[in-house]
């Protein structure tokens, strides 16, 4: 079977598309990365893809909110064929600034504002994967390891609860909530579970040696290259 191809959209200061890239030609696909005037510039490219996936970093710098920016580069470049893009069931992901974008452009519910205690927060954080409809995390049996890097990442919706009956939560810190999301929630999905949007960065642990316990054999069986696996299974079958 031929890797499903998938794109990797980045902007004026995104950091992660590499890692993003790794992670997804690991779990199986054939990734490029295309910045989002690129994008704008040749739509038609949405078309010849299965996966599409949005860098973390700080596009523009932050500027006038995370992900702002980057969010009216595609709503104003591609947003109808991104509307199409979801609608026809394939994968998304958005990891950190792609999460803050995916909220802004409205494909996820809720919205990211800056963490509780005020400060930046970079270090690992454990995540469970409760029951979803999510696509992203399906069949994965047990917590997954990874870093966050972020100054606005508290979850914040009005009624977690029924999210979370929708099957839409995700992911959930299973370590302290680093940020003070709502309802702990490090993750979620659209209604359909194509979409995924994150805070926490699992590109960031897609090989053992990632790992800060790596030489004491610690985190291995938890690797964030979980989750690419299954979006990249979904892809293949498009």
């Amino acid at each position: 079977m031929s890797a499903p191809p998938a794109l990797v959209i980045a902007g004026p200061g995104t950091n992660r598309d590499r890692d993003l890239g790794l992670a997804l030609e690991l779990a199986g696909a054939d990734p490029t990365i295309v910045l989002a005037s690129e994008l704008a510039e040749h739509p038609e490219l949405l078309a010849d893809t299965r996966l599409l996936a949005i860098a973390g970093g700080f596009s523009y710098g932050d500027a006038l909110g995370a992900g702002r920016m980057l969010a009216l580069d595609l709503s104003v470049g591609v947003g109808d064929a991104l509307r199409e893009f979801v609608a026809s069931g394939r994968p998304v992901i958005g990891v950190c600034n792609g999460f803050q974008v995916l909220t802004r452009t409205k494909l996820l519910p809720g919205a990211l504002g800056h963490n509780a205690h005020g400060r930046f927060e970079c270090r690992w954080v454990v995540l469970d994967p409760p029951q979803s409809r999510c696509l992203w995390t399906k069949a994965i049996d047990g917590p997954i390891h990874c870093p966050i890097a972020h100054g606005e990442g508290r979850y914040v919706h009005p009624d977690p609860d029924a999210l979370r009956e929708a099957g839409q939560v995700a992911l959930v810190y299973r370590s302290t909530n680093p940020n003070g999301s709502v309802a702990d929630i490090a993750g979620v999905c659209n209604a359909a579970g194509n979409v995924l949007g994150l805070m926490p960065h699992p590109e960031n642990f897609v090989v053992g040696r990632q790992h800060p316990h790596f030489l004491r054999g610690g985190g291995l069986d938890h690797l964030g290259l979980q989750l690419f696996r299954n979006g990249v299974a979904a892809a293949a079958e498009m």
